[in-house]
């Protein structure tokens, strides 16, 4: 079996996406994009399950699976997803000094992944089976 053309081109696949985030963002620096991500994957992971967040990892390209799953201690069971402001200000708390994440992070992370190498259909898929409120978290 040839190599898994996600792993053979995960550099380049991540550095077009972490620019996209970065413009979507309109941040300005890859370091803001990046920490921008990690915040959103990050509060996306805290109302999973770990059966489900293994689920949705499974459809992320290579370096976005890693930093979705990165420090991860899934000791208690998930809170339900919460509405929109309580998601921006618990993606915020993530590094809080150092987070320059905007409101709209949410939804521009949701935008570039669309855009990203994921495939769509697979997206739509897992989110049908994850819990009430991962479908709204990605919408953009």
């Amino acid at each position: 079996m040839p190599m898994p053309q996600t792993y053979f081109h995960a550099s380049r696949d991540f550095d077009a996406f972490i620019k996209d985030v970065r413009d979507t963002c309109m941040l300005q620096t890859h370091h803001q994009a990046y920490h921008t991500l990690r915040a959103v994957l990050h509060t996306f992971r805290s109302h999973l399950t770990v059966r489900d967040a293994l689920r949705f990892s499974d459809i992320l390209p290579a370096v976005t699976r890693a930093i979705f799953l990165e420090n991860w201690e899934p000791l208690e069971p998930p809170a339900p997803f919460p509405d929109r402001p309580v998601l921006i200000m618990e993606m915020k708390s993530v590094r809080q000094d150092h987070n320059l994440a905007p409101d709209s992070a949410i939804e521009d992370v949701a935008a570039a992944l669309r855009r990203s190498s994921i495939d769509t259909k697979d997206l739509e898929r897992v989110l049908a089976i994850l819990p009430e409120g991962a479908t709204e978290f990605w919408k953009s």
